[in-house]
């Protein structure tokens, strides 16, 4: 006899879950759940049938799978809240009754949960946990940068500003900087640190206020465990590197707004191996296999010794170097045997070169962010120095006669009152805007600085991250001025020889050239042929390439016909999500190109008019 199926108990509505009865089953209140859904990375799902999820129901409500909410049923972090709760109660409960002793061991006897656990869960190799934090770095910034308030405590501040440092502290060192950016919301910045890309985006540095309809409550349950994983990730990246983490900070440089520079790298001290005495009992202690090695070397070197020979071999196996003896090939005796060692390989030349900046010294202006500045610079093996008003700790003085660039971004004025030594400062020193930086970063290479001198309007700034194919780009100008040049010179020689095209259309149309049918573009033994035959009839060369350029245009619109075909035929074998998918993709994909198009008439139109305005005498 089958089972009888009961409803309610099997199928969907089983493996489903609505948020309340989750919140119900794990008694807690609503904002805990949130907060336990983001630390353990649970969100809601959607079931294919809400209604059979919702055992018969049809009310809006979220789902999430039963197997997620009894695995957070056991969650340690869970029992620290509940804890927690009870702690609120009876420290309102003392305060409210004015017994503060009791109050103050509560406070100081405060359940604490820590997300160590969590982060191995969630990553379990440093690989996994690399390449997640490129939210966990946004989010720092950017709570770096925010005033301290009521909802946010200055000690949070100062944690994520101390996260921040030491990540930009550990991308100087190893020069792992690749790309940058300038954009609307702030600077975009990558990394390239263990052969995984790293971005960032970093806030400029204006006032921020925190707008009403934030939940910033949500905003620093993320924050926090992120916190945590910054803190895995940069232990392991600092003692991979032998430095000492955290790295001690200066706090007179940090109260003069020394930024970055507050911070100091240590190298890590090894540990001398503690030396184990020669007197010992043979009967206790055995002979390790390393001590016999050693004993016998020992030997053996004392009877080259006496016998006055020097030995070659070195001391121990660790100590040979990882290297091929070349042997000539017995077929060739000219070619010599290279295989890649270790060494050879560590030796090639890097395809990006992280000293770009190493020749110059820069100097920043008053009006230009030293932070920014600071750690593009100095990612690539640069000096650079600042003025006092923009904080302390500068290497450089504006008067030291190594620098070579300053970075400036004010409109270019008179000096009536220069002195003769500033003059000549001046005029050693080589005047650039801000984006010659970035600009220079992407290149790999160090661009003329006289596009971005001061004053002058600057190049486009592209965004060097990988953008869509077909994407506009601004400066493919040229194939557009070349057509445009094309296009005006078209009806000037079409007025000069009115008649020789009269007489070539009479050639072509009376001599029997017909490309209509072939598709002589593509193929090129039939486009061969033609020109042979249009050679022999006597057609005009200029004529003939008008009759290939319309049969290739013929042979695109029957292309592009057969193609709409076969996409109609495809559409009726889609099934309707797909058929919609399908003509979503298809709608965003012609407004890009519009847009695009739209965007290169604007500019064809300017360089007209630019073209006009330069022929018409002054």
């Amino acid at each position: 006899m089958a089972k009888i199926k009961q409803k309610g108990k099997a199928g969907a509505a089983k493996a489903y879950v609505t948020r309340t009865a989750a919140v119900r089953k794990l008694q807690c209140s609503l904002a805990d759940f949130r907060r336990l859904c983001i630390l353990k990375g649970i969100f809601p799902r959607e079931p294919k049938s809400r209604k059979k999820a919702n055992k018969g129901s049809s009310a809006p409500t979220s789902f999430y799978y039963a197997k997620d909410i009894a695995y957070l049923a056991h969650e340690p972090v869970l029992k620290k809240l509940r804890e927690h709760k009870a702690f609120a109660k009876k420290l309102s409960r003392a305060l409210g009754r004015g017994e503060w002793s009791s109050a103050k061991s509560l406070e100081e006897n405060k359940p604490i949960y820590r997300l160590d656990h969590i982060i191995k869960e969630r990553y379990p190799t440093f690989i996994d946990a690399l390449r997640d934090i490129d939210d966990g770095l946004c989010m720092a910034f950017l709570f770096a940068s925010l005033p301290s308030t009521s909802r946010l405590p200055p000690e949070l501040i100062e944690n994520c500003v101390r996260l921040s440092s030491e990540w930009q502290l550990y991308v100087m060192h190893t020069r792992s900087l690749r790309k940058s950016f300038f954009s609307i919301k702030g600077v975009y910045y990558q990394a390239e640190v263990m052969d995984q890309h790293v971005s960032w985006l970093v806030p400029y540095q204006f006032t921020q206020s925190i707008p009403p309809d934030v939940d910033v409550r949500v905003m620093m349950t993320f924050l926090e465990l992120y916190q945590t994983l910054l803190g895995f990730v940069l232990f392991k990246l600092y003692t991979d590197a032998g430095l000492v983490y955290p790295p001690p900070l200066d706090s007179k440089k940090e109260e003069g707004a020394a930024g970055v520079g507050a911070y100091s790298l240590q190298k890590v001290t090894p540990v001398q191996p503690a030396t184990i005495p020669q007197t010992q009992n043979a009967d206790s202690v055995r002979a390790s296999s390393k001590a016999v090695q050693r004993a016998i070397k020992s030997i053996g070197s004392s009877a080259t010794k006496e016998a006055g020979l020097t030995a070659d071999t070195p001391e121990s196996p660790e100590d040979i170097d990882e290297d091929f003896v070349p042997h000539q090939s017995t077929s060739d005796s000219q070619s010599v045997a290279t295989l890649p060692t270790l060494k050879s390989i560590s030796s090639l030349p890097q395809t990006l070169t992280t000293n770009l900046f190493a020749p110059y010294t820069f100097f920043l202006s008053r009006e230009s962010s030293r932070p920014i500045f600071e750690f593009l610079v100095r990612s690539f093996g640069g000096r650079i120095g600042w003025p006092a008003s923009s904080g302390n700790g500068s290497p450089v003085s504006d008067d030291d006669e190594s620098i070579t660039h300053v970075i400036i971004d004010r409109p270019l004025v008179e000096r009536p009152n220069e002195t003769a030594e500033e003059r000549s400062r001046r005029l050693r020193r080589k005047y650039v805007q801000p984006q010659w930086v970035v600009d220079c970063i992407n290149a790999g290479k160090i661009l003329l600085e006289d596009a971005y001198a001061q004053g002058k309007t600057l190049p486009p700034h592209l965004s060097p991250f990988g953008e869509r194919d077909g994407a506009y780009d601004p400066l493919a100008g040229d194939q557009i001025e070349d057509s445009d040049s094309e296009s005006e010179e078209e009806p000037v020689a079409e007025e000069e020889g009115e008649e020789e095209e009269e007489h070539t259309a009479k050639l072509s149309a009376t001599r029997a050239i017909d490309l209509g049918d072939m598709d002589v573009t593509e193929d090129s033994e039939a486009l061969r042929a033609a020109e042979l035959a249009a050679e022999a009839a006597g057609v005009d060369y200029g004529a003939f390439e008008k009759a290939v350029s319309k049969s290739g245009r013929k042979s695109k619109t029957t292309n592009q016909t057969v193609e709409e075909g076969g996409d109609d035929m495809n559409k009726m074998l889609m099934s309707n999500k797909q058929r919609k998918l399908y003509e979503k993709i298809q709608h965003s994909r012609r407004k890009r190109d519009s847009e695009r198009a739209v965007i290169e008439a604007k500019k064809r139109s300017l360089q007209k008019k630019a073209k006009r305005e330069s022929k018409t005498p002054k």
